[in-house]
């Protein structure tokens, strides 16, 4: 499962009121690259395809694929502003190593 601080849960709820378009709920992917080995990908989704596993976090459909379910099982998702930088923070327990960056993680 997934875990959403309250920041991340107002920031994407936030980013679907403000959306032009129907949103079904907020895709999180695993893909190859960043400079650990995998980064993360975040998008407002319009429709779910058939390998997606769907599941709510206090209120909002989250979308994960198949391939991706196991690397994210159990990472925290925290929405950080500062001065420096505003954007989502991951902290995933199955990363061996991660970057100072947060965004890219190896296994």
């Amino acid at each position: 499962m997934i875990n959403m601080t309250d920041n991340a849960i107002a920031a994407v709820s936030r980013f679907i009121a403000s959306s032009t378009k129907p949103v079904l709920g907020l895709r999180i992917r695993v893909e190859g690259g960043g400079c650990s080995g995998f980064q993360y990908g975040m998008k407002l989704e319009e429709q779910a395809t058939n390998e997606d596993e769907i599941f709510e976090v206090s209120g909002l459909k989250m979308l994960v694929d198949a391939n991706s379910l196991p690397l994210i099982e159990g990472v925290i998702i925290d929405y950080v502003e500062s001065m420096e930088a505003s954007g989502f923070k991951f902290e995933n327990p199955n990363a061996s190593n991660s970057c100072g960056c947060g965004k890219s993680f190896s296994c």
